[in-house]
Order: C-alpha cells, then sequence, then structure tokens
C-alpha cells in the first residue's frame, strides 16, 4: 500500500518491531499480573483469593470437574505462560491456549459485553492479541529469536 507521506516509510520500518515487542511485552505482564496472586494465594483487586474464585467459578458456573486441577492449570497459563509471552519463549504455543482461555471466558461472561458490568469485551480483546502473538510468532527481541529458534 501506498503511504500518503512517502517519507515517513523509514520510520514506520523502524516502529514496527519495536512496537510489536512492547506488545508482546506488555501482554506478557499484564497477564502475568492475573496469574501471579492465584499461584502465590494472594488477594487480586477485589478478590481476597483469587484461586478460590476461578475454582468456584470453574466448579459452580461450568460445572467442570476437578475444578482444582484446572484452576492451577489457569493460574500456571497466566502466571508462567505470561512471563514466557513477555519473554518471547514458545510465544506461539502459549498465545494460542491464552486465545481460547480468553474465548471460554467471554463466552462465559456474555451475553454482557461492556467489561464495567462484568463483560466480555475485555477478553475477547485479549482473545484477539493473544491470536495475533499466536499468528505472529515471539519477533525480535525475543528468547526465540536469540535461540534462532520457534515453534
Amino acid at each position: 500500500m501506498s503511504l500518503i507521506f512517502p517519507g515517513l516509510r523509514g520510520l514506520y520500518d523502524r516502529l514496527e518491531p519495536i512496537g510489536y515487542l512492547l506488545l508482546r511485552v506488555a501482554f506478557g505482564l499484564m497477564l502475568m499480573t492475573h496469574g501471579l496472586p492465584k499461584l502465590l494465594g494472594r488477594s487480586h483487586g477485589s478478590m481476597a483469593d483469587p484461586m478460590a474464585g476461578s475454582v468456584n467459578l470453574i466448579a459452580n458456573v461450568l460445572h467442570l470437574p476437578a475444578a482444582p486441577l484446572i484452576g492451577v492449570f489457569i493460574a500456571l497459563l497466566e502466571g508462567v505462560g505470561g512471563l514466557l509471552i513477555a519473554l518471547g519463549l514458545f510465544t506461539r504455543i502459549v498465545a494460542a491456549m491464552v486465545t481460547v482461555q480468553m474465548l471460554v471466558i467471554s463466552w462465559i461472561l456474555g451475553p454482557t459485553f461492556p467489561w464495567i458490568d462484568r463483560g466480555f469485551e475485555y477478553p475477547l480483546m485479549l482473545a484477539f492479541v493473544a491470536f495475533f502473538l499466536g499468528a505472529h510468532g515471539s519477533g525480535r527481541g525475543s528468547l526465540d529469536a536469540w535461540r534462532g529458534r520457534e515453534v
């Protein structure tokens, strides 16, 4: 596509990998803030025990078996998976799992859309970001790039 101001092409080309790196790191760190409190047994926002809240949701709303085990998996996905995404290690695999998680959360929270009403707009946006990261891969400035290998 041609630019209205072609002289900006060089700037855009230099900013693109930096923008992607910042998006990947910010997304991974933000995801960690949801997983670490669950793993460490710390409060998170208005939740005194976020792991108990997750297990309760899994058991009593979704009616899934092995709710404590699924809760630990979710906490690991958010906490450790967020760190892996931030570092750019196995980004495609972790981002694919996060995409599924966020789509499930969006489905559970439906039909309420606004996030301020505990709706699904926030997890839906995270699903799209996770999908983009999974499709794009770790990118420059990642441990995968440093290793010279990516899944």
